[in-house]
This record gives C-alpha cells, structure tokens and sequence, in this order.
C-alpha cells in the first residue's frame, strides 16, 4: 500500500501539470463562468496567485516522501515551477481563445515563491514549526 501511495504522490505534480495544461487550452469560461463578470475575472486572476504555488508543493510531497527534500532540491523545484508558470503562458499565447501576459506570469511567480519562503522558514530554519514535524512524520512514513 505504501509503495503505491509513494508512486501516486510521484505522480502528482505530473498530473497537475497535465491539467494545468488542458485546462489553459481552454477558454476561460470552459469551466468556470461566474455571473458577475467582474468578480468571475477576479476569481480566475487570483487563481494565478496559488495554481504554480500547489505545482511547487506537489514537487515538495514528491521529494518528501523519496527522503530528497533539503535546500537544493527545494530551490530546484521553486525553479521548475516557476518556469513552468512560464511555459504555460507562452502556451496560452498560442490558443486563440487565450491571452498571455507578463503580469500572469509574475502571479505565478509569486505563488511559487510564497510557498517556497513558507517552506524554507517552517521547515528548514524554524526546527519546532508544525509543519516541519508533520513533513518529518511524512518523511518518516515513507522511509520504509
């Protein structure tokens, strides 16, 4: 059971790629269409704000649970994410029914890094924080 729910948490981050991909080929209200237009933009702009900051702690889990999170694989995989961020408007700009923006591309960004600061604070400097106890328990689950 537990070599499978190591796999799918492998997995995820993946996965949440592809969705993120499908669901940025799509028109903005192929989802999700509010009736207030107004607050239906505001919804989905702030969205950007936490959609790469969850990619970057699907790739923590995936590290967590192989034993391979430490500072450099952290950074690593704020790098990617927000990269990703960017490889996904570039992909936005090419679906016709789809814009891309530079001002999308730094929210990503900034939800990368707000997870990353986050982590590295509760979990790399603050040694008592509840967050690093339960990733130590995770850790420790999967050690096995």
């Amino acid at each position: 059971m537990i070599k499978w729910l190591k796999l799918l948490i492998t997995a995820l981050p993946l996965m949440y790629m592809i969705l993120v991909w499908v669901l940025s080929s799509l028109p903005h209200n192929a989802v999700v269409d509010l009736p207030s237009g107004s607050f239906d933009r505001l919804l989905k702009e702030s969205l950007h704000l936490i959609e790469f900051g969850i990619l970057h702690f699907l790739f923590i889990l995936a590290l967590l649970v192989h034993g391979k999170l430490t500072v450099a694989t952290h950074t690593l995989a704020a790098v990617f994410a927000a990269f990703y961020g960017f490889v996904d408007e570039i992909h936005q700009a090419f679906v016709p029914y789809r814009s891309a923006t530079m001002i999308d591309a730094v929210k990503d960004i900034i939800g990368v890094i707000v997870v990353y600061l986050v982590v590295q604070r509760l979990y790399f400097v603050k040694k008592d924080s509840r967050l690093r106890q339960w990733f130590v328990r995770v850790e420790r689950h999967f050690a096995g």
